[in-house]
């Protein structure tokens, strides 16, 4: 950033930096206390207990194919504790449509979506053993937590 002294001050080259610089020390990052995190993780989870029947969770591919569609036991989560809830059982797909895995949706039984993430083998919202798919595999999900932003 470019300043120029005025009286010993250091001061930014234009008033919008000089207006950034004041604000940057003013800013604070929204957070949660636990209870608000616990109440928000409970209302998105119980979201894919909506509609007659359970919620699924679809595995798709970069451009919105479903490759695999595990369903959720309903209801779906548990009560959230500490702002994550756990999943009840999900019940494996085992003749997934196949392909290559980048993105999941979740969705009530009215195939409202509910939330979504990315899926990668390490490091991402859902991380499987591998993201190739084959036709008529089997999908399975050992475990799976919701938990809401801090």
């Amino acid at each position: 950033m470019n300043a120029v002294a005025i009286t010993g001050i250091q001061r930014p080259a234009t008033d919008w930096e000089y207006v950034k610089d004041l604000i940057s020390g003013l800013v604070y990052a929204v957070t949660h206390p636990s209870a608000v995190r616990t109440a928000i993780a409970d209302l998105v989870v119980d979201r894919l207990d909506a509609g007659a029947g359970a919620g699924v969770l679809v595995f798709q591919t970069a451009a919105s194919a479903a490759v695999a569609t595990l369903t959720f036991s309903d209801p779906a989560f548990g009560a959230a504790s500490s702002g994550t809830a756990t999943a009840s059982a999900i019940t494996s797909d085992t003749n997934a449509t196949g392909g290559t895995v980048s993105k999941f949706e979740t969705r009530d039984s009215n195939a409202v979506a509910v939330f979504l993430g990315a899926v990668s083998t390490s490091g991402s919202d859902i991380n499987l053993s591998s993201l190739a798919v084959g036709a008529g595999d089997t999908v399975s999900m050992s475990s799976l937590t919701y938990s809401a932003p801090a």
